[in-house]
């Protein structure tokens, strides 16, 4: 099979993306500037042997297995051809090489577009030419997903493709409830000449610790649970110079997962704030306003998330998915994720993380300036059992706008364990200032009560803390008023707490609200599901039992104590006149 030549349309594809030719989400635009910009490195070549070796066999030797034209005529074994995009992607992933070097520039990825753009049949492809390619070296790949009736897409793919090209009996082919691989082995003048072995499979972290690939496919990564399910198969690549380790999804509905945080990595890579020059990423996805709101009924959002918008996505059927989601807000959830590749909070969530994202985004004043404002400021704590998350706030007004300052502590030693099983990012809360480990096997009070003298001692006029005596101990109490703070007993019953709770929400709904762009207050707010009461009350709690909201509860308790102050001038005012 002779590989054509497809440099100058992956150059001229770039290029028209770059310059709005070809509609297509900023993050994807952003990945074209990349490319066009590193043609000129010096540090770098540009190979096409093997993308051209790779498109060819992927074009040449694979067909469909379902499905039908945009005009309804079968598809049913028909050429497999890829589109620009596609090509885009093979030549990024196997094109960029180190000058005077056998090493490959890009060791990972990741891939995001909306459903139904062919990607089942793209990694599937994908994974068979890179095997080739790399024979002498041994190939493996794994292709896994977080289910194995996903993973088996691309293996059942390729067994199709084979079995039309008759040349299936060449192969040692398994597919049992036990395995499912491919593998051969090839032979030249009588003598090994290379191996190909493709295994698929579920991504199980409690049973995978001892694999050795060159090339892994993380299939739907949205849908991973934990970290690991996706690390296992990087960390089992170490023996290799030339590794890829690709994950591709659609959005989820968890913003607080391992998925979402590979794509705000990779799309940060790509705006290049991040600087990986081993990471490649293509993010399809519709555009969002500073309040996160996506025009979903609009054409244009739909290309931007479907690259193959018009080849594999049919208009009509998007623009009617579309409408039909306006009516109703479970289906528009779906849209937005499925279709358009928006990652959506948690449907019981109460508060839309982009919403307190926008509002928090319009405010810079850093801790020095709050410190010097000269703003009283109240804190709350909430104080957890003694091995969990445990967290502090201080909260005030400051020119018109509500700013609520705070810190988590956990003990370093349940750290590893919950970070992995909770998927709690505590080490990047850590290493970003937003987090105190502490040095034993329970919370250390006396970190909680130095991080309040800490704040006092920076300038800030700390005029009360509020906290629940029943969850306190015997050492918070005494330690804080040692310290010499004043602080009041604050049951958490919902209807006192409702009063907070709603002057936040108010808060961030008239883009007044301001957290100091943390992270970790960001991961606790999203996971606030609430039930209204009589009274305009508001009952809350968690989503999920293995989820975290202290920080955003402490903030709340803070918040009470300001405004029950605000309450007490303002009588206080009033008996004067």
């Amino acid at each position: 099979m002779q590989a054509k030549h497809y440099a100058d349309r992956v150059k001229k594809y770039a290029q028209k993306v770059v310059d709005g030719k070809i509609i297509i989400g900023n993050d994807a635009v952003n990945a074209c500037k990349r490319f066009l910009k590193d043609l000129k490195r010096k540090d770098l070549e540009y190979r096409t042997k093997q993308p051209d070796a790779a498109i060819s066999l992927m074009e040449g030797l694979f067909v469909h297995r379902k499905g039908e034209a945009l005009d309804g005529s079968p598809l049913l074994g028909h050429p497999f051809k890829l589109d620009d995009w596609e090509i885009f992607i093979v030549y990024n992933l196997l094109g960029f090489w180190y000058k005077g070097t056998e090493e490959r520039r890009y060791k990972e990825a990741l891939i995001m577009t909306g459903r139904k753009n062919g990607k089942t049949s793209f990694i599937g492809s994908l994974s068979f030419a890179v095997a080739i390619i790399q024979r002498h070296s041994g190939s493996t790949i794994y292709v896994v997903a977080a289910a194995l009736k996903q993973a088996l897409e691309s293996f059942q793919f390729i067994i199709f493709s084979l079995k039309y090209k008759g040349i299936i009996d060449d192969f040692e082919v398994k597919d049992n409830s036990f395995e499912h691989s491919i593998k051969y082995e090839f032979m030249k003048g009588g003598r090994p000449d290379g191996t190909i072995e493709i295994q698929i499979m579920a991504s199980n972290p409690d049973a995978q610790d001892s694999f050795n690939c060159n090339f892994a496919i993380a299939d739907e990564v949205a849908a991973y649970k934990k970290a690991s399910q996706y690390n296992r198969f990087k960390e089992a690549q170490a023996a290799y110079t030339n590794r890829l380790m690709i994950g591709i999804t659609t959005a989820g509905d968890n913003m607080n997962s391992f998925g979402y945080e590979r794509m705000e990595y990779a799309c940060k890579v790509a705006r290049g704030t991040v600087k990986d020059d081993s990471f490649f990423s293509f993010v399809c996805r519709a555009d969002q306003n500073q309040k996160g709101y996506v025009d979903f009924t609009s054409e244009i959002q739909h290309r931007k998330a479907n690259p193959s918008f018009g080849v594999t996505i049919r208009p009509k059927d998007i623009m009617n998915d579309a409408l039909q989601a306006q009516n109703s807000p479970r289906l528009r959830k779906d849209f937005l994720s499925r279709r358009l590749n928006i990652y959506t909070a948690a449907y019981k969530a109460w508060f839309d993380v982009d919403e307190c994202r926008a509002s928090d985004i319009q405010y810079h004043w850093t801790l020095e300036e709050l410190a010097k404002s000269g703003v009283s400021w109240y804190g709350g704590a909430d104080l957890s059992r003694m091995y969990d998350l445990t967290a502090a706030a201080l909260y005030g007004q400051y020119q018109g706008v509500d700013v609520v300052i705070t810190h988590a502590f956990f003990p370093v030693t349940q750290a590893a364990t919950k970070a992995e099983e909770d998927n709690i990012p505590l080490y990047g809360w850590q290493d970003d200032g937003w987090l105190t480990m502490c040095g034993q096997a329970t919370i250390n009070i006396s970190d909680i009560v130095n991080w309040f003298v800490e704040m006092r001692n920076m300038g800030f006029n700390i005029r009360c803390v509020g906290h629940d005596r029943k969850f306190a101990g015997e050492e918070y109490f005494p330690e804080m008023q040692k310290a010499g703070f004043y602080i009041e007993d604050q049951p958490q019953y919902y209807y006192l707490k409702s009063q907070g709770f709603r002057h936040i929400e108010k808060a961030i709904k008239d883009g007044k609200f301001y957290y100091l762009h943390s992270e970790a207050y960001e991961y606790c707010i999203s996971n606030v599901s609430a039930i209204e009461k009589t009274d305009d009350a508001v009952k809350y709690d968690k989503i999920q039992p293995e989820q975290r909201i202290d920080l955003f509860d402490a903030s709340v308790f803070a918040c009470v104590k300001y405004l029950n102050q605000a309450e007490k001038e303002k009588q206080a005012a009033d008996w004067w006149k």
